[in-house]
C-alpha cells in the first residue's frame, strides 16, 4: 500500500457526463475538483429549457448532483466561479446562488466572457473540500475544519466570503477595485484598479496573518487584454513582496483572461490561490508548519519574468497558463487551432516532466478558446494527451489572448510527495 496521496477520478449518471473527455470530479489529498457545469438536463444531454434563471438552477442542480455522490455537501465548497454571456444576468444567478447556499457562502469569482460551449448563458465551477483526503485505505488525522474569514479593510458582500481556507490552502474570493470604505470603485484608470485589487488582496492576506508572498497562483481578469501593459506596471511593484523572495525572483504561477465585463463595469478583477502552511486542525504539528513553496522553470517551456512556470505547495502544483509558443523561438507555432492546442498541451508536458511528474498526475485543465466553435478541433489535439478523460475540465470563450493566439491551457497538477520542510 502506498503511503502517497492518490488521484481519485469519479462520475455519477446524476450529472451530465464528459463523453470520455473529463471526469464531473477529480479528488486529490484534501480537495475535490470539479469540472465547470453547464445548464445541461443529465437526462437528454441537452440545454434545459428556459432562461437565465432555470439555467443557473441546472447548473447548481449538477453541482449538487457531483457533491451527493461522493458524500459531500453544498457546505463543503470552498469555492464558485460563475461565468456567464450577459454580466446583467448576474442578478437572476445572485436569486439562484441564495437558496443553495442559504447561510454559509463559499469564495466566489463572476466574470462574464465571449462564449460557453453549446451556447449556453451560464456555467458555474465548483471547489470543494475532502476532508478524508485520498491516501488508499488509511486513516486521516481527523476532520479538518474549514475556516471562513472577512475583514473590513476589504470590500465585503453578502454573497461571498473573502477567504476559505481549508488543509494548506486558502481560496480568495476575486477582488474588485472597490475601495473598502465607501464601497465604489476607486477613481482613475486601469492602473489605480489593479492597485486597488492587490491592495484588497493584501488586507485580506494581512488579516490571516498571511504574507503575500504566500501567494501560489494569480487569476487576472481584463476588460481590455491591451491594459495588459499597464497592470504589469503595478503588479510589478507587489511582486515580489519581501526581501526573501526578492532574493529569489519569485513570483507566483498566473493566467490572464480577457472578460467582455465584469461586475460594477470594473476593467480589471484579479483572484489570487494562496498557501496555509498551517493548515487548519485537526491536524499533528509536525503536519501544519515549515512546508515550503517550490518555484520552478525549465528552458522547455516558454517563460515570462511576471510569472513562474509552476508553483508546487504542499499536494497541489498550480500552472501558469501556457500559450501556443515554441519556446525555442518565443513565436506562436504555425498551423490553426490543432496545432496551437498541440503546442499548449506539449509546454504544459514539458513543465510536468521537468518536476517529476507525468501527465495522469494533472487533476484540472482550463482552456480559454478565441472560437468556442474550435472546441470540436481542440478536443482531438485533447484526447492524445489525456486518453483516460480523467482530469476535471472548464472551457470558456474569450474574446481575445495574449500574442493573438487561438487557444490558452493551463493546469493544476497533483504533487504526491507534497513539499516538506528542506533538510
Amino acid at each position: 500500500m502506498s503511503g502517497y496521496n492518490a488521484v481519485l477520478a469519479r462520475n455519477t449518471e446524476n450529472a451530465p457526463n464528459g463523453n470520455g473527455l473529463y471526469s464531473q470530479t477529480v479528488a486529490f489529498s484534501h480537495y475535490n475538483n470539479l469540472s465547470a457545469q453547464l445548464p445541461i438536463e443529465p437526462k437528454t444531454g441537452k440545454l434545459v429549457a428556459g432562461g437565465i434563471k432555470e439555467q443557473a438552477e441546472q447548473c447548481f442542480k449538477n453541482i449538487k448532483a457531483i457533491v451527493d455522490s461522493i458524500d459531500h455537501v453544498m457546505s463543503d465548497i470552498v469555492r464558485i466561479t460563475v461565468f456567464v454571456k450577459n454580466i446583467k444576468d448576474v442578478d437572476a444567478v445572485d436569486e439562484v446562488f441564495k437558496t443553495f447556499f442559504p447561510t454559509y457562502v463559499p469564495t466566489r469569482t463572476t466574470v462574464a466572457v465571449a462564449a460557453l460551449p453549446m451556447d449556453a448563458l451560464v456555467q458555474i465551477e465548483a471547489l470543494v473540500s475532502n476532508g478524508e483526503g485520498t491516501i488508499p485505505n488509511a486513516p486521516q488525522a481527523g476532520d479538518l475544519i474549514k475556516l471562513t474569514n472577512n475583514t473590513p479593510n476589504a470590500p465585503t458582500c453578502v454573497l461571498s466570503t473573502q477567504t476559505v481556507s481549508f488543509s494548506h490552502y486558502n481560496n480568495l474570493s476575486a477582488q474588485l477595485p472597490i475601495d473598502p470604505k465607501t464601497g465604489r470603485l476607486v477613481i482613475g484608470g486601469v492602473k489605480e484598479q489593479a492597485g486597488q485589487c492587490l491592495k484588497n488582496i493584501k488586507a485580506i492576506l494581512e488579516s490571516i496573518d498571511v504574507p503575500f508572498d504566500d501567494i501560489v497562483k494569480i487569476n487576472i481578469f481584463l476588460k481590455d487584454l491591451t491594459d495588459i501593459d499597464a497592470v504589469n506596471e503595478v503588479y510589478s511593484t507587489f511582486f515580489p513582496d519581501s526581501a526573501i523572495a526578492r532574493a529569489v525572483a519569485y513570483v507566483p504561477a498566473r493566467t490572464v483572461v480577457a472578460a467582455s465585463a465584469l461586475p460594477m463595469d470594473a476593467l480589471v478583477q484579479i483572484e489570487a490561490v494562496v498557501s496555509h502552511g498551517d493548515g487548519t486542525p485537526p491536524q499533528a504539528i509536525e503536519d501544519r508548519h515549515g512546508i515550503v513553496i517550490w518555484a520552478n522553470n525549465t528552458e522547455n517551456a516558454p517563460k515570462c519574468s511576471l510569472s513562474t512556470q509552476t508553483v508546487a505547495f504542499s499536494h497541489y502544483n498550480h500552472l501558469s497558463a501556457q500559450l501556443p509558443l515554441d519556446p525555442k523561438t518565443g513565436e506562436l507555432v504555425a498551423g490553426g487551432v490543432k496545432e496551437q492546442a498541440e503546442q499548449c498541451l506539449k509546454n504544459i508536458k514539458a513543465i510536468v516532466e521537468s518536476i517529476d511528474h507525468v501527465m495522469e498526475d494533472v487533476v484540472k485543465v482550463n482552456i480559454f478558446l478565441k472560437n468556442i466553435a474550435d472546441l470540436d478541433a481542440v478536443n482531438e489535439a485533447y484526447k492524445t494527451f489525456f486518453p483516460g478523460g480523467v482530469p476535471a475540465r472548464r472551457t470558456v470563450g474569450v474574446s481575445a489572448l495574449p500574442q493573438d493566439a487561438l487557444i490558452q491551457i493551463d493546469a493544476v497538477v497533483s504533487n504526491a510527495e507534497g513539499t516538506p520542510p528542506k533538510a
